[in-house]
């Protein structure tokens, strides 16, 4: 739900978007930005994956 208004972006806003950030951050910083971005993204997945699994468990031991 907090991303629900990307369904609403057509190709020129996002084309904005992209210009904006190009001129923001710069084109030689816009590859570090996005490693950054997907070890976050990654290890933010991990953790809820985890903590499901932590969730899982403690269900388990409690039905015994």
């Amino acid at each position: 739900m907090l991303f629900a208004f990307i369904k609403n972006l057509g190709g020129m806003e996002l084309l904005i978007i992209l210009v904006v950030v190009l001129l923001l951050f710069g084109a030689s910083k816009l590859p570090g930005l996005a490693r950054s971005i997907g070890a976050s993204a990654k290890e933010f997945k991990k953790g809820v994956e985890e903590g499901v699994e932590s969730d899982d468990t403690a269900s388990d031991s409690e039905e015994a």
